[in-house]
């Protein structure tokens, strides 16, 4: 709207040249002049019918921006993806292809104190899950935010923060020795159903799309002063295979990556689980040391 963020004229920079001009950069000028004098639009504006103004996204200008869902659309008529279709995350929740859960809960940090990681939404990033071994809750705490014994979560489960974070839209893997885990209750989980044509390899695939993680610019707002998605990430749209070998065939490289690590990784579990001259935390790693240390203490 011509003002940059120190509140001074913001200016248009010359793309040849990387030089400000004199011309000021006031895109909604531009925009309102072509909506009201000219009842037309333009790359960055629409118009949008009454009725589509719900109370829940009343002025909320973003959420109308249509270029996402346009670039989304451009991407399915490409000729490598003439066989698949297309679903919203909900449309898959809803017949049954997907199951989604959210997190846990939030213990306080008096109660990290114990073994059971516990997972925040600064853990995930660059397609993993950080477990972090200074936040850990005593298993009779992480059993109440389970509701139950187990977590709920599987070995290559699919997890974004949905709040209170930049990466939202951002997936990383449950490794394997990484279910037993509290999960934050500000993240979404996703995974792939035993009905689904595909798996969660080719989700991963999906989800990591630039067309598809583009859409969740449109549907994150700000509540109060922290990012939201709410459940308008059931919007989001990815494709679906025709078939389970074309969703394999796509996704080979995810599938071979993270099984790959996962060989390497249980290498590493081995040869520590034998060897009680390193201090190292990492899954399931943790268990196999930390009762090694607890014999060598007994014995002193």
């Amino acid at each position: 709207m011509g003002i940059n963020k120190d509140g001074e004229d913001l200016f248009v920079v010359a793309a040849d040249t990387g030089t400000r001009t004199d011309v000021i950069d006031d895109q909604i000028a531009a925009d309102v002049t072509a909506l009201v004098d000219e009842f037309g639009t333009t790359e960055t504006s629409r118009w949008v019918d009454k009725s589509e103004l719900t109370e829940q996204l009343i002025a909320v200008p973003n959420y109308f921006d249509e270029r996402s869902v346009r670039d989304f659309f451009t991407l399915m008529d490409a000729p490598e993806m003439g066989d698949f279709t297309s679903a919203s995350i909900g449309e898959l929740v809803d017949n049954g292809l997907l199951v989604s859960m959210h997190g846990h809960g939030s213990p306080s940090a008096d109660f990290r104190t114990g073994h059971v990681p516990y997972i925040k939404v600064s853990d995930i990033r660059a397609g993993q899950v950080n477990i972090n071994p200074t936040n850990r809750v005593p298993d009779v705490v992480a059993e109440r935010f389970w509701k139950g014994s187990e977590s709920g979560l599987e070995e290559y489960d699919l997890i974004t923060p949905i709040r209170t974070s930049k990466n939202i839209g951002d997936f990383a893997v449950i490794m394997p020795g990484q279910e037993r885990v509290v999960l934050t209750k500000e993240v979404l989980v996703l995974r792939a159903s035993e009905s689904a044509s595909f798996d969660n390899f080719y989700l991963l695939w999906a989800m990591t799309l630039k067309a598809v993680r583009r859409q969740w610019d449109r549907v994150v707002f700000m509540q109060t002063n922290r990012e939201d998605v709410g459940r308008r990430y059931r919007e989001i749209r990815i494709p679906v295979p025709p078939s389970r070998e074309a969703a394999d065939e796509v996704s080979k490289a995810f599938r071979d990556y993270y099984l790959g690590t996962q060989r390497l990784r249980e290498n590493l579990v081995t040869y520590l689980a034998n060897d009680d001259k390193h201090h190292i935390f990492m899954s399931s790693v943790a268990a196999a040391v930390e009762d090694l240390e607890d014999e060598v203490d007994d014995v002193e």
